[in-house]
């Protein structure tokens, strides 16, 4: 069982050493994490009452916070609260996996939310992208994918309907579009390509995340024989998640 939890009191704060406060207070939230105190999932004391404890200013206590976010130790859910991570999910760089497979594979729970499901018309882009005509029909789907109760993945997709017509009859909320394409047009070949963004006040609200919390954004297109299948956008907290890859003989 975790041991009791301590209060970042001045007397806490002060066997850090001598470091600025905003240090202190980080070495002491994560001495509670490393010592099992606070255990993954813990909700960790509200800014007010980190104030209250240890003395220091809220622009001391949120800096701490913030930095312990970014640096994937926190969880900060808006309206919610803040909450010890669990150690970072991860993707393969170089394969298109199941993200169900992948969150269920480290012991955890996945589900998902499906927040748009519909047809729609290509505009250029689109059409560009997934070999189309302008105006030709397509299918769209916004999931948000969690583990356990976090949520950790916005997959934003657009389908060829030529290659998946039943698309818009499936409950994504038992089956991935990823599972349910390599059923329907297998994948044949992949394009990834990585980058790091902020999250629109709609994506920050879906993932629980500040506004200004940098995010981790794969565009993945796939092809079934020459034929693309889908254009998708994978927005992860960048907190909650990296990208893992290996290639070449390790002798």
């Amino acid at each position: 069982m975790p041991r009791q939890t301590a209060q970042p009191t001045a007397e806490t704060l002060n066997e850090q050493g001598p470091a600025p406060r905003y240090l202190q207070l980080k070495q002491f939230i994560c001495r509670q994490i490393d010592t099992g105190a606070w255990p993954p999932h813990h909700r960790v004391p509200s800014e007010n009452e980190l104030v209250e404890q240890s003395g220091v200013s809220r622009m001391t206590v949120n800096r701490a916070l913030r930095e312990l976010t970014a640096e994937g130790r926190l969880v900060r859910m808006q309206g919610v609260g803040t909450f010890v991570a669990e150690p970072k999910s991860h993707s393969p760089l170089l394969a298109v996996n199941n993200i169900a497979d992948e969150i269920s594979e480290h012991g955890h729970r996945h589900r998902a939310e499906v927040k748009l499901l519909r047809e729609e018309l290509a505009g250029p882009e689109r059409a560009l992208a997934m070999g189309l005509q302008e105006r030709e029909k397509l299918f769209h789907s916004v999931i948000v994918h969690y583990q356990d109760n976090i949520p950790v993945q916005i997959e934003d997709r657009f389908v060829n309907p030529a290659l998946a017509p039943n698309y818009l009859e499936q409950d994504f909320t038992k089956l991935t579009p990823n599972a349910y394409l390599q059923r329907t047009s297998p994948l044949t070949s992949g394009e990834h390509v990585v980058e790091a963004v902020t999250a629109t006040p709609d994506e920050a609200q879906m993932l629980q995340i500040q506004r200004t919390e940098p995010c981790l954004l794969i565009r993945r297109r796939t092809w079934s024989g020459k034929r693309v299948v889908s254009v998708a956008r994978l927005l992860h907290p960048g907190s909650r998640h990296r990208l893992e890859g290996r290639f070449g003989d390790a002798e």
